[in-house]
């Protein structure tokens, strides 16, 4: 986590380049935003990280209700969009310096990510897809928890093979979002609005991503979510002790590193 958090700032610039393409103007602009960023995650943001993974890891050592796990999903998300504010005035200012020729390359990044969606999730056999699905689920399940149990990897199995997970449905929606954000840059760049309103507009994006404007992938989200949660629960409650210290063990662990991180402030 520590060598992972250090080096995000970086990472973070790579990634980004990879969908835009910067240019020498550009470059130290968004690599100061970002290090700028980190700094102030750092300082004001890990330690509210770690106190919540401690009360997690205290909760986990607990029976658990479908609730309880999407409300933690709700306070993820919530930091989110804590973390995506404080980058709001960085994002637009990049958003409204961008050219018709980085716009394409989104674009053409866009395409590469969603054949590598549909290789990872739309295999053409429906048995290998669910294999797939379920591989995921387990290794997920298993960094929390560690090894599951033969009963415990049949719950999953079973779980997965009725879960209303629609990977096609799930493309479709990113397609129509990746356009939501193709379309707001063109305006941004044919409108040239002030910062508060370039701000305000990348926000929106966020929020559609978070409630869907299309009626009927909100509906299936919030289905799908309602399912996980009591999925979520159902798994956990099957614990034993091992596992859940294993759990917990885990949860304290990484909030030892944000406090470690927080208090190397001066990077």
């Amino acid at each position: 986590m520590r060598l992972a958090y250090n080096q995000a700032p970086d990472l973070s610039y790579w990634w980004l380049d990879k969908y835009i393409d910067f240019n020498d103007a550009q470059t130290p602009r968004v690599r100061d935003a970002i290090t700028g960023w980190f700094r102030w995650n750092r300082r004001t943001q890990l330690p509210d990280y770690a106190q919540w993974l401690d009360r997690l890891a205290a909760d986990l050592q607990q029976p658990v209700t479908p609730a309880q796990v999407c409300r933690w999903t709700d306070e993820v998300e919530a930091r989110m969009f804590t973390g995506l504010d404080q980058a709001l005035p960085a994002l637009a200012e990049t958003a409204l310096s961008l050219t018709p020729e980085q716009l394409k390359h989104i674009e053409k990044r866009y395409a590469k990510v969603n054949a590598d969606f549909a290789d990872d999730y739309l295999q053409e056999d429906p048995q290998d897809r669910m294999k797939a699905t379920i591989k995921r689920t387990m290794e997920r399940a298993e960094m929390l928890y560690g090894d599951l149990d033969e009963a415990q990897t049949e719950r999953v199995r079973r779980a997965m093979m009725a879960s209303p997970f629609d990977p096609e449905l799930w493309l479709a929606e990113r397609k129509a979002r990746q356009q939501d954000v193709l379309q707001t840059l063109r305006r941004l760049l044919a409108e040239r609005p002030p910062q508060p309103q370039a701000q305000a507009a990348l926000r929106a994006i966020a929020e559609r991503v978070q409630r869907s404007p299309r009626e009927g992938f909100r509906s299936y989200q919030e289905k799908l979510t309602r399912y996980n949660c009591d999925i979520a629960a159902q798994l956990h409650n099957t614990t034993s002790r091992e596992q859940r210290q294993f759990t917990e063990k885990k949860l304290r662990g990484w909030a030892a590193d944000f406090r470690a991180l927080a208090a190397d402030s001066g990077r």
